[in-house]
């Protein structure tokens, strides 16, 4: 009886090897035939090679060679081929690993039903070209939408595989010749608009808004317009502003141009300076309005209209986005404001409850908490920081909501007067730096760097202030406990 269960086993392991084995025979029978078909199909048809060189004429990179080899790296066909090359791209983010043709190559490729075939040839004096082979019936159909495929699909692979970088201009007088005007530096600033505080539907509008510049520009062509947008971003420091161009520059994936115009020394150098910008970028002028009042630029102001809408932006270059931020527009020149010069006018305010609200959901991962209503009241009195402020607080004790959440509350209750807290502590910095004066429209507010010298006057102030507000509270906490049990 053993011997007879051992030959069944045996039977049963001979078949299922036996199944296995005409299954794949069978599938390398189908992928052998249809190899077959395809050599029979190219042998029955007339074809056309066009050649694609590495460099042109001049002995300079063809960009169509490039846009090209980006395409074919990218086909799906080159992962299924019997070999290919795996490499590191300095070109890509985050040091990826991508697909490469090898040398004499050939990958297949299929466009409006037609088969077509690329190969990497490599020549003996030691140049490279990309070969096209097109069966010739196919050619007159296909040709041009094809070549305008790759343009499209090369373009959109380049731009999400590279690396945003934030270029700042060099002062005329240190310029190195070798360097340029633009120094840069890689972009990584992590803002994005699900990080921003902003009202819903404001992000909602202003992204709704740049995907629509993005797909617009034969309709501003069409109207004889340079395809540009502006804004506008004011409001007290600490709102949020740098970070709203940090998400939008993340948001379309456009290099930054920071432009201090201190540094510019006359109207002549800022047009070269634009002119100087690429394309998909986003230009920013920040504290323009301070930059005129106090007189720390050598730029005129008709300069600065003409650099805004003037011809030269016509000439460097299209798809850009122009920030310039304020700290209030109340006292600028209209004719700087009207549209055609800023097309989007958006207003950072101080912090408000629902402001704090989408704060403390970032920094302290809280929706609800049992202070929110005395929060909210505290609010209703018109008290106000800027989220800077309460979100530096937070940061400082997110290992406690309920301590971060109360340290905003005394920091409302004492300081809470647009920005008096800040006001300060610029008094206190003022002991290890000269004291720089603060004009009505800075609204009290002082820059962060005025900040970063006093950070343990900071630290030694709120601590006296959470001593004074904890012996206050306890009996308040002590009945919300109560309360909730």
């Amino acid at each position: 009886m053993f011997i007879v269960n051992m030959v069944v086993v045996f039977a049963f392991c001979v078949s299922v090897f036996a199944a296995v084995r005409l299954f794949l025979y069978r599938s390398a029978l189908v992928f052998a035939l249809r190899k077959w078909s395809d050599w029979i199909d190219d042998k029955l048809h007339v074809h056309q090679f066009f050649k694609v060189p590495q460099l042109n004429q001049n002995a300079q990179e063809n960009q169509l060679y490039r846009k090209v080899f980006v395409y074919v790296n990218s086909l799906s066909s080159l992962e299924d081929s019997d070999f290919t090359n795996l490499v590191n791209s300095a070109a890509v983010k985050s040091n990826d690993i991508v697909l490469c043709l090898d040398d004499n190559q050939v990958v297949q490729d299929q466009f409006l039903g037609a088969r077509v075939s690329w190969m990497n040839k490599v020549h003996d004096g030691g140049g490279r070209s990309l070969v096209l082979r097109i069966k010739k019936k196919d050619k007159r159909r296909i040709l041009r939408p094809y070549l305008q495929h790759i343009h499209t699909v090369s373009d959109n692979i380049e731009q999400r595989r590279r690396e945003l970088k934030l270029f700042m201009n060099r002062s005329l007088a240190s310029d190195d010749s070798a360097a340029g005007r633009w120094r840069s530096v890689p972009f990584t600033h992590p803002s994005t608009f699900e990080t921003v505080v902003m009202e819903s539907d404001l992000k909602n509008r202003v992204k709704s808004d740049l995907e629509t510049f993005l797909k617009s520009q034969q309709y501003y062509h069409k109207l004889g317009r340079v395809w540009r947008r502006s804004f506008l971003l004011y409001g007290p420091s600490g709102t949020g502003k740098s970070s709203f161009i940090a998400a939008m520059a993340n948001f379309l994936n456009y290099d930054v141009y920071d432009i201090d115009l201190s540094r510019v020394s006359d109207d002549s150098d800022l047009k070269l300076l634009l002119l100087q910008t690429g394309s998909k970028s986003v230009i920013v002028v920040e504290d323009v309005d301070r930059l005129i009042q106090e007189k720390l630029m050598a730029v005129s102001f008709s300069g600065l209209l003409n650099f805004m809408d003037g011809i030269v932006n016509s000439c460097c270059g299209d798809e850009k986005i122009m920030v310039f931020t304020m700290n209030c527009k109340e006292h600028i020149d209209p004719a700087m404001l009207r549209p055609g010069r800023i097309d989007v006018h958006i207003h950072f305010p101080l912090c408000d409850f629902n402001s704090f609200k989408c704060l403390a959901n970032s920094y302290l991962g809280v929706k609800e908490h049992k202070l929110f209503p005395q929060v909210e009241e505290i609010f209703q009195t018109g008290a106000t920081l800027s989220p800077a402020e309460i979100g530096e607080l937070m940061l400082v004790h997110r290992s406690s909501p309920s301590r971060a959440i109360k340290t905003v509350i005394t920091a409302l209750q004492t300081d809470g007067r647009h920005g008096g807290r800040w006001r300060r502590l610029t008094e206190i910095s003022s002991l290890a730096t000269p004291p720089r004066p603060i004009s009505a429209d800075e609204q009290g507010c002082a820059t962060w760097k005025d900040t970063v010298p006093v950070a343990k006057e900071f630290r030694k102030l709120y601590g006296l202030l959470r001593m004074k507000s904890a012996k206050r509270s306890e009996p308040l906490d002590h009945d919300l406990e109560s309360i909730q049990r």
